[in-house]
């Protein structure tokens, strides 16, 4: 095709509009365990997709099931039909809303999406998985069609996901092409046993942490899932200290980023080697770690960007400064957090205290700054203490978490978290009351309670169970924890904490 499938740019969709949640999906299907076809099905109704629960995505003309070939973890790995296979997850594919109808197919196993090769609009265009990146050709419909069945419908070509020439063998890869009824473009969603739900009633007071055991001590965490399905944390300590964990629950100590130390940062830290607030993430075969050298109430602070491509301790190679401030600046170059938007551009918020929360522009190729332009996105009036941003896409908005009042001051700590959206990464973002995070604004999500005191400096990852939120908070002792709980979304799309 001229390109090679790891080449290839995916350019993502422009103008998402608020998400729709009610479409038609296949309810009641019965699947044997291992059999190749499916029982018969009731006619379709207007019931909503739970994009909490997974779904083996069962081919009409075949019994055969969408599968990730060779259950590849891999961009570029073919989409082809299998036997039906209880818990097989490469069989198994969550719908992520992508407002107006429209939803990415995210393979269990992989956390990658259902895409179509190279945006093409042609007949026969290979489906493939690729990292979700929010473009329109990784955005598929579902339609009713007869019988309980339904075909998924491609945002950017129009064209219909379709099993190769009606095979009915395993492995027969899948393809896109134009609408014409057949029952190898008709899908039976079949809802996988035990899948978790996205029906969640808010609770009525604040939650404890989630269960976490082994080495839980942690400030300013951040989380990143690896490509093989284990986590990796990394938090504030000496040269980073890092932590791994292989089921989010069990954590282990994994050294620290930089064991030699990290002798560029001494000039901002006073000669500590002390580093604060990372924030890691893994893109195109790389983890990405943007980090702060500052000494507490100095905004003569810098932030600096290491990569690895293993994400182990010693590993790390340090790609140099990203930003600084001084202290004739207004702002306060610490707390970093890398947002990639549905266009693909990367962006880097930053900030705490002083005139509150930036926002600047990053390099892809680089990582590193791509101009001067540095926009403020959230500040507080009667207050500067806001820090720690970090945004998150969920749906038709991004949501920008903060921290309001005071951190770092152990069992007397206020931390609190925060959260704001705007359908633009460069805001403005609102609360739910509709005031702006740059007059202040802010819903607030989690709050110190009982024993639980100061939550904050948070970040969300999303996983497969659905949106994590990952935070420190202060025990009664003084000593900082590593705070984890699921998110649930309400009617009106806000977050909240379960």
């Amino acid at each position: 095709m001229g390109t090679s499938v790891a080449a290839q740019v995916h350019p993502a969709s422009s103008g998402r509009r608020r998400l729709r949640r009610f479409l038609p999906i296949i309810l009641g299907a019965v699947l044997l365990a291992g059999a190749t076809t499916v029982a018969a099905l009731p006619a379709a109704n207007a019931a909503t997709i739970d994009t909490a629960a997974y779904y083996q995505v069962v081919s009409r003309s075949s019994g055969k099931a969408l599968q990730v070939s060779g259950a590849a973890t891999t961009d570029g790995a073919a989409i082809t039909q299998g036997t039906v296979a209880s818990g097989a997850t490469n069989q198994q594919f969550q719908f992520v809303d992508s407002g107006s109808g429209y939803y990415r197919l995210r393979a269990r196993n992989s956390g990658k999406v259902v895409d179509v090769y190279q945006h093409s609009t042609v007949d026969g265009a290979s489906v493939i998985q690729w990292s979700d990146n929010g473009g329109t050709n990784q955005q598929w419909q579902p339609v009713d069609t007869s019988g309980g069945y339904l075909k998924l419908v491609n945002r950017n070509s129009g064209k219909v996901l379709d099993v190769t020439g009606k095979s009915t063998a395993d492995g027969a890869a899948i393809e896109q092409w134009s609408d014409n009824g057949g029952d190898n473009q008709q899908w039976a969603l079949v809802r996988v046993t035990g899948s978790p739900s996205a029906t969640v009633t808010p609770p009525s007071s604040y939650p404890n942490p989630g269960t976490v055991t082994g080495s839980t001590g942690v400030h300013d965490p951040s989380m990143v899932k690896t490509p093989a399905g284990g986590y990796i944390i990394v938090h504030t300590g000496a040269n980073i200290t890092m932590k791994t964990s292989t089921d989010r629950v069990a954590w282990q100590n994994a050294g620290s980023m930089f064991p030699g130390g990290a002798s560029w940062t001494l000039s901002y830290t006073g000669n500590s080697n002390q580093l604060w607030a990372p924030d890691i993430s893994y893109h195109n075969g790389r983890y990405y770690v943007y980090y702060a050298a500052s000494t507490f109430g100095s905004n003569h602070s810098a932030i600096f960007l290491a990569t690895s491509t293993t994400g182990a301790s010693g590993s790390w190679t340090n790609q140099g400064l990203v930003i600084a401030s001084a202290s004739s600046d207004n702002f306060n170059a610490i707390d970093p957090n890398l947002v990639v938007d549905a266009q693909g551009r990367w962006w880097l918020s930053l900030g705490s205290f002083w005139t509150g929360i930036k926002l600047v522009q990053l390099d892809p190729s680089t990582g590193k700054r791509l101009n001067t332009s540095i926009t403020g996105i959230a500040q507080r009036g009667g207050s500067t203490a806001i820090e720690a941003p970090f945004i998150f896409q969920h749906g038709a908005y991004y949501y920008l978490w903060v921290s309001f009042d005071l951190c770092c001051k152990g069992a007397s700590s206020t931390y609190r978290i925060m959260v704001g959206r705007s359908t633009s990464v460069t805001g403005p973002y609102l609360d739910r009351n509709g005031t702006a995070m740059t007059a202040g604004g802010g819903t607030q999500v989690l709050a110190g309670h009982g024993s639980i005191h100061g939550p904050g400096h948070q970040a969300v990852i999303s996983d497969t169970d659905g949106d994590i939120l990952v935070y420190h908070y202060y025990a009664d002792s003084g000593a900082s924890f590593l705070g984890i709980n699921r998110l649930g979304y309400d009617g009106a799309g806000w977050p909240f904490v379960y």
